[in-house]
């Protein structure tokens, strides 16, 4: 009766988002309530449980993703990310632009989030496409590889973010073993697989064509790469202080410093300076522009509150810990199984996070009961997360009217680029885990 509940659960919030496109967050809020009904919980408690599900998970992430936020913002708006891309270029030279569009997509897109990157970087791609006239697929793919995969795999973006306190995990060693898995995943989803569409033809839309602006201050290319990268400097090198009571009693002030909120505090600050200050930016300005990272990440901090509603019901009401139980007693690797319901939950819904932060409610009792790496966990849903996109995705739609393709087009070079990263993102991480054993 239970797992029929939470099958209905689930059912239902699918209907809500895809079927009567509902927001996602008022989807999560209803279908939380409802599960809550249907697990037997006294009504009057339900709301209760739900408002603690979404202050416990949002009590630790809503200032590395705001921070996360408004540093993106001022790496995109200070033309760092512009400079970066350019100087990457110089670096490979016009033979391997394609491998440079992938190294820039992933350095850029470690502070950006995936729609900021995507529309800052894909004129790049156009106005590469029309100095060589190398086709624009075969450049693009490459870059939105590297895009897509920071933006499953790699905190501080929000959906690996979200799943650090749902599993327990080390925000840091995520972030190490994430960049183990992106570098193979994107080498092979992008370059290699982009060498294979070079038939596809596309003549980007006239709308999207980029406009230079010579005349924007930049910052120079070290400061740029030195500030952007700074925070995935900070959060991987925290992994290296020693951890507990030991490690809090002798390194005190390392510890404080290395924690998430403040590492990107001080990343913020720092950028404040070098990429605003410095080049000649007023205050005011970067309010203004701080004030509208924060506006584009509302819905996704709802959305990740939403979740962790869902999940505190299914703690609260028992399900989580049967469900755990039975779970792990499956004749299936928890990883595949944890990747298999981000799958099913991304194919039906389309979004990549909630797809993500769905299947760590359902996957967090697993991972409780040990047997697992949760930071592995994290890395095997993030891949599951990013299988095939299709028609019920933003991003798809955004890659083909970018790039002006047929709907088979799209399929062929979008759709299978994506599938192939959880593919090999699964495989990477299933080779991690035999290791680390």
């Amino acid at each position: 009766m239970e797992l029929l509940a939470v099958g209905a659960t689930i059912a239902l919030l699918i209907g809500l988002i895809a079927g009567a496109k509902l927001n996602p967050f008022v989807a999560f809020l209803i279908a939380s309530l409802v599960a809550g009904a249907l697990l037997g919980l006294p009504l009057d408690k339900i709301p209760a449980a739900v408002e603690k599900g979404i202050g416990g998970t949002l009590s630790g992430l809503v200032g590395i993703i705001g921070l996360g936020a408004m540093f993106g913002k001022l790496v995109a708006t200070s033309g760092a990310a512009r400079v970066m891309a350019q100087s990457l270029m110089s670096a490979f030279g016009p033979k391997r632009i394609h491998w440079a569009l992938m190294v820039t997509g992933f350095i850029v897109g470690m502070p950006l989030f995936y729609n900021v990157g995507f529309v800052l970087l894909v004129p790049l791609v156009f106005s590469i496409h029309y100095q060589t006239r190398l086709p624009a697929v075969y450049l693009g793919i490459p870059l939105l590889a590297a895009l897509s995969i920071t933006h499953g795999f790699l905190p501080p973006h929000p959906s690996p973010t979200a799943m650090v306190p749902l599993f327990n995990a080390n925000l840091g060693r995520t972030l190490l073993l994430g960049i183990v898995v992106a570098i193979p995943t994107m080498i092979i989803a992008g370059p290699l697989f982009a060498s294979r569409l070079k038939h596809i033809v596309s003549e980007p839309l006239a709308t999207f064509i980029p406009v230079e602006q010579p005349d924007q201050p930049t910052p120079p290319a070290w400061l740029a790469f030195a500030t952007a990268i700074l925070p995935v400097l900070l959060i991987a090198g925290s992994t290296l202080l020693p951890s507990g009571n030991q490690g809090a009693g002798a390194f005190p002030l390392l510890n404080f410093l290395a924690t998430p909120l403040v590492v990107m505090l001080l990343a913020l600050l720092v950028a404040t300076v070098t990429l605003g200050i410095a080049q000649g930016r007023s205050m005011l300005s970067l309010a203004d522009d701080y004030s509208s990272a924060l506006k584009d990440v509302a819905l996704i901090l709802c959305i990740v509150g939403g979740a962790g509603g869902l999940k505190e019901v299914f703690v609260q009401s028992g399900v989580s810990e049967h469900l755990g139980a039975i779970l792990k007693g499956l004749p299936l690797n928890p990883l595949v199984l944890g990747w298999s319901i981000a799958t099913l939950i991304r194919v039906c819904l389309g979004s990549a996070t909630v797809a993500g932060l769905t299947a760590a409610g359902i996957m967090a009792p697993v991972v409780a009961a040990g047997g697992v790496d949760p930071s592995l966990m994290i890395l095997a849903v993030g891949a599951g997360s990013l299988m095939c996109s299709h028609v019920n995705d933003s991003g798809f739609w955004m890659y083909k009217e970018y790039f002006n393709l047929s709907l088979r087009d799209t399929f062929m070079s979008w759709t299978l680029m994506e599938s192939i990263i959880g593919v090999v993102g699964l495989i990477c991480v299933l080779g991690l885990d035999r290791v680390l054993r």
